[in-house]
């Protein structure tokens, strides 16, 4: 991997990280195009290690709440009487939510790195779980702010959230789409898929650290794909938040669909092959 490859691929993951489109599909698809392995140990740790820059992104943007919600969930079992206060639940939805992914994706390990790294998959996953982006848009009652968040909602959403294992379907477009059928307003469940986030991805980028290192990737090419996709990602965070207040995620279910027939007819054509 060279460093403008590492360059490409940081501005690939922090482009689309958080953005409903699914980064682990789009990595793929680009790393590909680039000519890399793409069911190679070193390459898919390439990919999940450089999303520690997005998530540093996500922590930086979302600081004082991050920290407002750790002293409230500490200070709540400390003080039973501070148990009720919404930051300190917060803390528990978010340790909750982010469990079952961590349990499905270190059991699941070797099929996530291994058979669903084909492009079949990616374009299968692009297409279907488009159709349910624009079913929770159209069902969803989108009522609910933030503050009326459930421990029910949280364990849904982190449970949604077990199938972006799957490249294509999309973390933050899993959890978005769980959020709104819940009857959640779209910024409640965007910024919810924001935190659900945090532990999930920084787990899998120290655990694939080592195969990262271990392959023909090299440290310098990590180093500079985890700043670019940081800086990336951090204008995307922002620009998403402002987008959903006032539009409908339909228009990513569009694009994925669209993308996703572009990559079966390549497939198909012998373009390019799915591994």
């Amino acid at each position: 991997m060279t460093i403008w490859d590492s360059i490409i691929l940081g501005i690939v993951e922090g482009l689309t990280e958080f953005l409903p489109v699914s980064s682990t599909g789009h990595l793929t698809i680009v790393a590909k195009m680039l000519g890399l392995q793409i069911d190679d140990p070193s390459i898919t740790g390439f990919t999940a290690v450089i999303q520690i820059g997005a998530i540093a992104a996500v922590v930086l943007f979302f600081w004082k709440d991050i920290q407002r919600i750790a002293i409230a969930w500490v200070r709540g079992l400390v003080k039973p009487e501070h148990r009720g206060e919404f930051d300190h639940r917060m803390g528990w939805y978010v340790i909750v939510g982010s469990t079952p992914i961590v349990i499905v994706g270190f059991l699941a390990r070797d099929i996530i790195s291994g058979p669903l790294r084909s492009l079949w998959w990616v374009a299968a996953a692009l297409i279907g779980w488009s159709v349910v982006m624009v079913a929770a848009e159209r069902v969803g009652s989108k009522s609910r702010p933030l503050t009326r968040i459930t421990l029910v909602d949280a364990i849904v959403m982190g449970l949604v959230q077990c199938l972006a294992l799957i490249p294509g379907i999309s973390r933050s477009g899993a959890t978005i789409s769980a959020g709104l059928f819940r009857g959640l307003d779209r910024v409640a469940a965007t910024r919810i898929s924001f935190l659900l986030g945090i532990p999930a991805l920084v787990g899998a980028g120290v655990y694939e650290l080592k195969d990262a290192l271990n392959g023909d990737v090299g440290a310098v090419p990590l180093i500079v794909g985890t700043i670019v996709s940081f800086v990336v990602a951090y204008a995307s965070v922002a620009w998403l938040l402002r987008f959903v207040a006032k539009h409908t995620i339909e228009v990513f279910a569009f694009y994925r669909v669209l993308l996703g027939i572009v990559l079966v007819i390549l497939l198909a054509t012998s373009t390019i092959t799915a591994t």
